[in-house]
């Protein structure tokens, strides 16, 4: 590992493949694909691993000694300790259906902890950036999250897993609950993407269950440097690497937790 890493390179890398992997997707928004499945319902189309190559093609071409870890494939060389955390494209379902609410993710973790981190919409060709400890911002903006509260006033967003008609842990239950108290629920489908509204301040809060580590990974990190708050569902500090996430402005996080916390007790 390198005594010094430019994280401002690392940026730069991330923002540049993430732009180049939007365009190919706004490209090919409402043409034929090529569907697979990973599940019953768990849609992979040939865009997503178009990009998954590019993406990783391109930060090779600057880091060639960096792992990955990405939604689509397996890259077992790399160093681990300095590794690239990747969804191509977040919001597959969305995509194959025409519906443009879907983006790309892509996270720099060094040693377990992430240190950089961009989400970018093509279709609003908005760009969401942070690395640790210098901010968060959009399109070059710095983001702040809202300071919404109480939760009765505030607009906040989840998700439901795949095996959603399977198994019983569904988030149902968190989401009638929250329904009831929050001024609105909204389920867009593309976690990175709430996880960025959040930190933008559009939405107050996120919780769902269930994700992996390329979802969340650069999202958290958008919430933590634009002065939110992400936990756990028992408000424990989070990994990206944990099942259950909460991001909030921090005003109405345990707010959310205490009601997390009612429904997981049941």
């Amino acid at each position: 590992m390198p005594v010094e890493l430019d994280l401002r390179q690392v940026l730069e890398t991330a923002a540049a493949a993430a732009r180049e992997a939007g365009l190919l997707q706004k490209e090919r928004l409402g043409s034929e694909h090529t569907l697979s499945y990973k599940g019953e319902v768990d849609l992979v189309t040939e865009v997503d691993r178009a990009c998954e190559d590019l993406i990783v093609r391109r930060i090779r071409e600057v880091f060639p000694d960096h792992s990955f870890l990405a939604e689509e494939n397996q890259y077992p060389e790399g160093d681990p300790a300095l590794r690239w955390v990747v969804d191509p494209l977040d919001g597959t379902t969305n995509y194959a259906h025409g519906f443009p609410w879907f983006c790309v993710s892509i996270a720099f973790e060094r040693g377990g902890e992430i240190l950089a981190g961009v989400v970018y919409h093509c279709m609003m060709d908005e760009l969401f950036s942070a690395v640790k400890g210098e901010g968060a911002f959009l399109n070059g903006r710095r983001m702040k999250v809202s300071q919404r509260a109480p939760l009765r006033k505030s607009l906040i967003a989840t998700g439901f897993p795949y095996d959603v008609a399977r198994d019983n842990e569904n988030n149902f239950d968190n989401f009638i609950e929250l329904q009831l108290a929050a001024r609105g629920v909204r389920r867009a489908g593309a976690a990175a993407l709430d996880l960025a509204c959040v930190a933008a301040g559009r939405l107050d809060g996120f919780w769902e269950l269930k994700l992996k580590p390329w979802d969340v990974a650069a999202g958290t990190l958008l919430v933590q440097e634009a002065g939110g708050r992400v936990t756990n569902h028992a408000g424990e500090p989070y990994s990206v690497y944990d099942h259950r996430i909460l991001a909030s402005n921090g005003a109405i996080h345990d707010e959310m937790l205490r009601i997390l916390e009612r429904c997981a007790a049941r």
